[in-house]
């Protein structure tokens, strides 16, 4: 890494304005903090509960110092402008480490960086937290207890599909059963778990790597994306020969999934004999439960604010459709039914929509329609 006599010491009022701003967004509970270069100074917002909001705008004198002081600890290249780049560090807070993920991007006032905040431990995941209801809750176990198949979490970035795989692993796991992922990258460490970070690179693909796996003895297998047909067919072969597969796909919801499959060249009988379940979701803002209020008479509570929330709002809370592959929709899949009439079947057998399934927390008070509907306008 090339050196820069300019950037600022650890001591630097530099130095310290940084740790303020990145200490104060984890305390705000942010996932990502964007560093934005303006033409009179820089833009500091905070990603919290999926909205943006601005934290801070230092000015223009402070404003490449601080974005070297956090290229230097992210171990970027400071006198690479031109290119992206990406890096990795490590944050002390309230007494433990949390890591962060950097990112640069060169743009027309300067370098923008984006810190992404990595859930890097396990403590926080509850698998019965999430949201599911409890007929979908029911799908999900009886799929986890199988010992072969494949489970399909599918959403766009940022709807929780990370946390999802891992609740469901840390439920699975234990010193009776070999667990292994690959992820690009792995973001939270699961103890006891075989965890592998693709380097593309190096040649170690998400296919490299799974056949490696497939190697090492596996009961369970869990691929952070399936992206393309290699890794579509090796996780369907694993599935097929005694192992528990998971992965992620980015579909709009979960009959669509199977016809994403399909497009990609799987072949229908595969997936009918390995899909075991489908779920898709997205994240809502949930409502502040000490300051939300319900109008006389009125069937759904508003969100208000106060001391304890941000715009009546505290956390998220999921959205799903959870579908289970029937004999009657792995028939269909095989006569290569479309994808409305998969999803009519589905709802026939009393799979709900996302929709639906947020129309019941709005009923529960635990969001607001406004939020469901953005959520689910597809």
């Amino acid at each position: 890494m090339a050196h820069n006599p300019n950037a600022p010491s650890a001591d630097s009022p530099i130095a310290e304005l940084l740790q303020h701003l990145l200490e104060e967004a984890l305390t705000q509970g942010a996932s990502d903090i964007h560093f934005e270069p303006q033409e009179k100074g820089l833009r500091v917002r905070y990603r919290i509960d999926g909205q943006l909001y601005v934290a801070a705008t230092p000015a223009l004198a402070v404003r490449d110092r601080l974005v070297s002081r956090l290229k230097v600890l992210a171990r970027l290249d400071i006198a690479e402008k031109r290119t992206p780049q990406d890096g990795r560090m490590a944050l002390s807070w309230q007494g433990r480490w949390v890591n962060l993920r950097v990112s640069s991007l060169p743009t027309l006032h300067g370098e923008k960086l984006v810190v992404r905040v990595l859930e890097s431990h396990a403590s926080s995941l509850d698998l019965q937290a999430l949201g599911y209801s409890p007929a979908a809750m029911a799908h999900l176990q009886q799929a986890l207890r199988r010992p072969d198949g494949l489970i399909l979490i599918t959403g766009p970035t940022g709807s929780g599909k990370t946390r999802s795989l891992y609740s469901c692993l840390d439920q699975l796991n234990s010193s009776r059963v070999n667990i292994a992922t690959v992820e690009d990258p792995a973001e939270i460490q699961l103890t006891g778990a075989n965890q592998v970070s693709v380097n593309e690179r190096a040649g170690l693909t998400f296919a490299t790597t799974l056949r490696a796996l497939l190697r090492q003895d596996p009961d369970i297998l869990m691929v952070g994306e399936i992206r393309d047909l290699e890794t579509a067919r090796i996780a369907l072969q694993a599935a097929q020969t005694g192992h528990l597969v998971l992965s992620t796909l980015h579909t709009q919801d979960a009959p669509s999934t199977l016809m994403r499959l399909h497009d990609m060249g799987v072949e229908p009988f595969h997936l009918a004999a390995s899909v075991l379940l489908i779920t898709a979701q997205r994240l809502v803002r949930r409502l502040c439960p000490h300051c939300k209020t319900r109008p006389t008479q009125a069937p759904i509570w508003q969100a208000v604010g106060c001391s304890l929330c941000r715009e009546g709002f505290a956390g998220r809370i999921g959205l799903f459709q959870v579908m289970p592959l029937s004999p009657t929709l792995k028939t269909m899949l095989l006569q290569q039914t479309d994808a409305p009439s998969l999803a009519a079947q589905a709802h026939r057998e009393g799979i709900q929509t996302m929709r639906e399934d947020g129309l019941e927390k709005v009923r529960q008070g635990l969001t607001t329609l406004a939020e469901v509907e953005q959520a689910t306008h597809d």
